[in-house]
């Protein structure tokens, strides 16, 4: 994984400081998500891909964001309990970020430049955009929030060989 991907601080959604390194040698699945979204059900395939696949390998990485039609309006404590509560979340939350504008998360400044959307935008267009990063970070796929996570048990298992 390049030293700049993995030395971005995210802020876990409890208050923690962490970077990618801190999930070194596994592949990630980094997803912006909302509570209030039509996507919102995607947390159940989220987790489903979190418990089937983070013994070989695989971490779920969620960044609420509130971007997308306000649909993540609630604040830490409010995101936790609602994906706990609604859809078993078990997975790494962190701290609610913007993806676009000058504010956007270094994180994922870097993941658009490194996986382009269509036609070259590098824009995140809404809530479940989905980037999955390999071992090593040398490969970084990018999905639209319309594939469901189920969707991409090949990409994964593929990945984790």
């Amino acid at each position: 994984m390049s030293d700049a991907l993995l030395s971005i601080p995210c802020t876990t959604i409890k208050g923690e400081q962490k970077t990618l390194a801190d999930f070194g040698g596994k592949a990630l699945l980094v997803v912006n998500t909302a509570s209030k979204c039509g996507f919102t059900p995607q947390y159940k395939g989220l987790e489903a891909l979190w418990q089937q696949y983070r013994d070989k390998g695989l971490v779920v990485l969620g960044f609420p964001c509130n971007q997308f039609g306000k649909q993540e309006p609630g604040n830490e404590e409010a995101i936790s309990e609602f994906c706990e509560l609604n859809y078993g979340v078990s997975f790494p939350l962190f701290k609610k970020i913007d993806v676009n504008g000058a504010g956007a998360h270094p994180l994922f400044v870097n993941l658009k430049k490194r996986a382009p959307g269509l036609l070259g935008s590098q824009g995140i267009k809404w809530n479940f955009t989905k980037f999955l990063i390999s071992r090593d970070g040398s490969l970084i796929k990018r999905f639209a929030p319309t594939t469901k996570p189920e969707e991409l048990s090949a990409e994964i298992e593929a990945l984790l060989k």
